[in-house]
């Protein structure tokens, strides 16, 4: 059941969301001025440092060698190979092994490709004495919007829980899984757009306006970089649209050196509850917090995104 119920999700996630990145078909709307309070408009768009586009072989060529990622506390887990072309997204095949004397369920956080935040799904549940051949998959609407084609390394923690009491059975650290296409690799990092925040090692920057991408509603893409020594989160606060205040939704964990590119989503029966047929301006609060002890990093100062 649990399965079948993370796959729903997942479609339903993958439908919302395609066709939100930088493809030809549908190009997010360019801001025209993003102005934190009390400050001058900021001058000029951000120069992008690199290509986004992988140049890298034929991604359906991409693999990965059989390889131990955890074997740990009676549970082994092993990567077995992976599978570019699956239907809801890339999928590393792994086998489970649990030996540990306790019925457990195996997940994922802060999973990372090529140096971006991607959402995967994977929910393992493994008798003691037992074993399973499972699937991690990787999001594909977020692959997109984060300009990932190929696959050259991935850097995966496991969340392993007792599944009759829930209890914390194991957290691992980063593990890292290299593909044939590692070597070489030319890493790069879309950073174009007009930066909302910059501080504390975080960058925060309007990418543009997603006007009919998403199943649910228009959304502003933003590309968030975190170069401090923390993990973090980065949620909205106190947003409103051309003054009407309405909540997106929006929560993107960003761990230490890495990059994310997410959507603030509007619902588009909140767009029309307001009246609102054609965003013009939207005023954003951004909250961050470390992702580990939900201690405040920033509450920016309110940014006014102009379209």
């Amino acid at each position: 059941m649990k399965r079948i119920v993370a796959i729903l999700l997942t479609a339903l996630l993958l439908l919302s969301v395609t066709g939100c990145g930088s493809g030809a078909d549908n190009p997010p709307k360019e801001p025209s001025a993003v102005t934190p309070s009390g400050q001058s408009e900021q001058g000029g768009t951000q120069e992008q440092t690199s290509d986004p586009v992988d140049t890298a072989p034929d991604p359906a060529t991409v693999s990965v060698e059989e390889t131990v990622l955890l074997d740990e506390a009676g549970v082994k887990i092993t990567a077995k190979s992976l599978d570019m072309s699956a239907l809801f997204g890339p999928e590393l095949k792994l086998l489970i092994e649990n030996e540990s004397g306790k019925n457990l369920t195996v997940q994922t956080r802060s999973v990372s490709v090529n140096g971006y935040m991607i959402e995967t799904m994977l929910s393992a549940d493994v008798a003691t004495g037992k074993k399973a051949n499972d699937t991690l998959t990787f999001l594909e609407s977020d692959l997109k919007l984060s300009g990932i084609t190929t696959f050259a390394d991935m850097e995966i923690s496991f969340h392993i829980f007792d599944s009759d009491s829930w209890d914390t059975y194991l957290d691992s650290g980063s593990i890292t899984l290299k593909t044939s296409a590692a070597e070489g690799f030319p890493y790069s990092y879309d950073d174009s757009g007009e930066v909302a925040y910059e501080g504390d090692g975080i960058r925060v920057v309007v990418k543009g306006l997603a006007e009919s991408g998403s199943l649910f509603g228009p959304g502003v893409i933003l590309y968030i970089e975190n170069t401090s020594d923390r993990d973090i989160t980065v949620q909205t606060r106190d947003v409103s649209v051309n003054g009407f205040m309405i909540d997106p939704f929006m929560s993107v964990d960003v761990c230490a050196g890495k990059h994310a590119v997410t959507e603030m989503t509007f619902m588009s029966s909140d767009l029309e509850e307001n009246d609102i047929e054609e965003i013009t301006d939207i005023e954003v609060t951004f909250h961050i917090f470390d992702l580990d002890t939900w201690d405040t990093v920033v509450d920016t100062a309110p940014v006014t995104i102009t379209f």
